[in-house]
């Protein structure tokens, strides 16, 4: 079997569509497969929007994303395990691909987002650029598409809960330790939101902290509102 783990809090926006995206593209795979959305203390319709399109709903209150992933990866019953962000929108091409990588040898891997909707300036300077470094560097800290056997994840004990943020970071060293990690050539699309709710230079002053705090800062939500505290609805140029 394959599982599908989507961590979510107050997703009721996406998580209908990244439900939806996820079951299409595994029914073209004629695999058994399951849809698991880990609520992490959601006061919107996330649930029951999660529900109506098919997925079992497991509810917790960590509000941390590392945990979240890992009551997921609990809760499931497939030998491959795939973490997509519930603000991402996985594609048939990648969840074969990823299959593929897994069955001819990889132990995980993941592949590059493409944003959607309106992006500042900028947003649209750094957008084309993410994608070459990340395979040049074969580095991937990016956690809206990952995918590995369950064998590797118990292995390396899952994501690390003493990080609030950037624990995919973490998670995917780990992994290449245990053996090949495959990005994929094909992409996602993820909410571009994150360009359009943050100034440029809040998203600076947060760079600064963690080069300034390093690891330290990623020990507690304080000072991550980019992840925690999303200042949604507002645009800022």
């Amino acid at each position: 079997m394959i599982s599908f783990i989507v961590p979510a809090h107050n997703e009721e926006a996406w998580v209908g569509r990244c439900v939806s995206a996820i079951r299409n593209g595994a029914e073209s795979l004629g695999e058994p497969y399951e849809i698991i959305v880990v609520d992490d203390g959601s006061s919107d319709a996330t649930a029951s929007i999660a529900q109506q399109q098919g997925a079992q709903v497991v509810r917790v209150e960590h509000r941390q994303i590392a945990a979240t992933r890992n009551t997921g990866a609990q809760q499931a019953h497939g030998d491959i395990l795939f973490f997509v962000d519930a603000d991402t929108l996985a594609s048939a091409p990648a969840i074969q691909s990823a299959l593929c990588s897994i069955r001819a040898g990889a132990v995980g891997g993941g592949c590059v987002p493409r944003f959607e909707g309106w992006l500042p300036w900028w947003g649209r300077l750094t957008e084309p650029l993410i994608g070459p470094a990340m395979r040049l560097a074969r580095f991937l800290p990016s956690g809206t598409f990952l995918f590995c056997t369950r064998s590797a994840f118990q292995t390396t004990g899952g994501f690390d809960e003493n990080y609030f943020a950037w624990e995919e970071v973490w998670f995917v060293a780990a992994l290449k330790r245990q053996g090949r990690f495959a990005i994929l050539a094909e992409t996602v699309v993820t909410s571009g939101r994150k360009f359009r709710e943050h100034s440029f230079w809040s998203i600076s002053r947060l760079c600064m902290h963690l080069i300034l705090r390093r690891s330290r800062a990623l020990r507690s939500r304080k000072g991550l509102e980019y992840w925690y505290e999303p200042e949604r609805g507002k645009v800022k140029l």
